[in-house]
């Protein structure tokens, strides 16, 4: 009897074993899609990510958002390999920081470009700034000189032929109203503005705040700006092809369609 018990669960268990495998053969585990960590401001960058996102989840990758709140740390991160990419700047600024910082990234992509604007709720024009007024710009060596060439542009100061896109306070050559720029980071250069006469602001950060570039501004960047931002990554994976995925993604008749209706005109399609 006892031997008889023994075959019976013996046979029961290969019966068992076997039919496991059948099922595992017939239902196999699927493999989770690889995931791509991306970086990206809060605002347009990260909004446009969230509509990359499903287009990329349908080619059999997975996306990460990362926001910063900075322009400093989203470079910082991927070049320690905590981020795959990152989309959160134009090219002045990102060739000025790696170099500056002496990082082995490049550029693979344009994205979009997001206009510069003068913001005020104090005054509707410039020409309404009094003398001696206090103004905000961005503090960053390309978003502050990228301000001051806008109030140049504007007929309000004069700058040394010689700063270039990198200008700074100290190259103004000319000030007739003796204005006072007050240099704050960039991100806080919208939420100084009850506190100024006015404020340079980049986009992201007034869309952030509710505000309209188009609408909202006292003066902005032409559309032929040629402060494109751009798609970043480590050198060694400029051809990595989830990277090569991502941009397709990005570069997709939908995500250009999102564009365009989401930020009506403060937010231009680069590609």
């Amino acid at each position: 009897m006892k031997t008889k018990i023994k075959a019976f669960l013996l046979s029961s268990g290969v019966f068992l074993a076997v039919a496991f495998y059948l099922l595992l053969s017939l239902n196999p585990v699927q493999a989770a899609d690889p995931v791509l960590t991306v970086g990206a401001t809060a605002g347009p960058f990260a909004q446009i990510l969230e509509a990359v996102k499903p287009v990329l989840k349908r080619d059999g990758v997975e996306l990460k958002i990362i926001e910063f709140s900075d322009y400093v740390t989203p470079n910082l991160a991927l070049a320690d390999g905590s981020l795959d990419a990152n989309t959160f700047q134009h090219i002045p600024y990102f060739e000025r920081f790696k170099a500056d910082r002496n990082l082995d990234l490049v550029s693979v992509a344009k994205t979009i470009i997001i206009p510069i604007a003068i913001y005020s709720d104090k005054y509707k024009s410039l020409t309404e700034l009094p003398d001696g007024s206090t103004i905000a710009i961005p503090n960053d060596p390309t978003n502050g000189g990228r301000a001051l060439l806008l109030f140049e542009k504007a007929g309000l100061i004069k700058l040394a032929d010689s700063a270039g896109i990198a200008a700074s306070v100290v190259d103004i050559e000319s000030n007739p109203h003796n204005f006072n720029f007050y240099e704050v980071d960039a991100a806080q250069t919208a939420r100084v503005i009850p506190d100024v006469a006015a404020a340079a602001v980049n986009s992201n950060y007034a869309l952030e705040l509710g505000m309209n570039p188009q609408q909202d501004s006292i003066y902005i960047e032409d559309a032929d700006s040629p402060y494109v931002c751009i798609v970043a990554v480590k050198r060694e994976d400029q051809a990595n092809q989830l990277i090569n995925k991502f941009i397709n993604a990005y570069h997709s008749e939908k995500v250009r369609e999102f564009i365009k209706t989401e930020f009506n005109g403060a937010v231009i399609p680069a590609f």
